[in-house]
C-alpha cells in the first residue's frame, strides 16, 4: 500500500511540475530569442519524456502486483524458504541454486507467464535486478496475450 501512495504521490508532483514547467516553456518562447526558444521547446519536452517513464513504472507495477495475487490466489507462488541474511536478502549461493529449478521451467513452457513470473521472482532473489524486470517484463506480455487477459 505505501509503494501504491508513494507512486500516486509522485504523479501528482509530476503533474505540478508539468504545469510550472509549461508556464515557463512559454515565457522563454514568448521571448523571440532562437536561445529562449530552444529552451522553451525542451521545457515542453522533458516532461512528457518523465511521464511517459512514469506511466510506463506505474504500469509494471500494476500489472506485476496483479500477477502476484492471481499467483497467490492459486497457490503458485514460490515458497520463499531461502535462508536470508539480518538485512532480510537471500544469501546468493541459495539463491542461486534455486533459480535453475525456474530456468528449466521456463526451458520446458516458454510461453507460459507463470513459468516467466516465478523466473523473475528468482533472478530478483539472486540480486540480478535487470534481468528480473526482464524475465517479470516478459510474463506480462504472454499473459496479456491471453484472450481472457485482455
Amino acid at each position: 500500500m505505501k509503494g501504491r501512495l508513494a507512486a500516486f504521490g509522485m504523479a501528482a508532483l509530476l503533474v505540478v511540475y508539468m504545469a510550472l514547467v509549461l508556464q515557463h516553456a512559454v515565457l522563454f518562447i514568448g521571448t523571440g530569442n532562437p536561445v529562449g526558444i530552444g529552451i522553451g521547446v525542451g521545457l515542453l519536452i522533458m516532461p512528457f519524456i518523465g511521464a511517459w517513464a512514469l506511466y510506463r513504472e506505474l504500469m509494471f507495477g500494476f500489472r506485476t502486483q496483479k500477477l502476484v495475487g492471481i499467483l497467490r490466489d492459486n497457490d503458485e507462488l514460490p515458497v520463499d524458504d531461502l535462508p536470508k541474511r539480518p538485512s532480510g536478502r537471500p544469501y546468493r549461493a541459495e539463491a542461486d541454486a534455486e533459480f535453475d529449478t525456474y530456468r528449466v521451467e521456463v526451458e520446458e513452457q516458454p510461453e507460459s507467464w507463470k513459468a516467466w513470473f516465478r523466473l523473475g521472482l528468482a533472478y530478483d532473489a539472486s540480486g540480478d535486478r535487470k534481468r528480473a524486470r526482464h524475465a517479470l517484463r516478459q510474463a506480462i506480455d504472454f499473459y496479456l496475450k491471453q484472450p481472457q487477459a485482455a
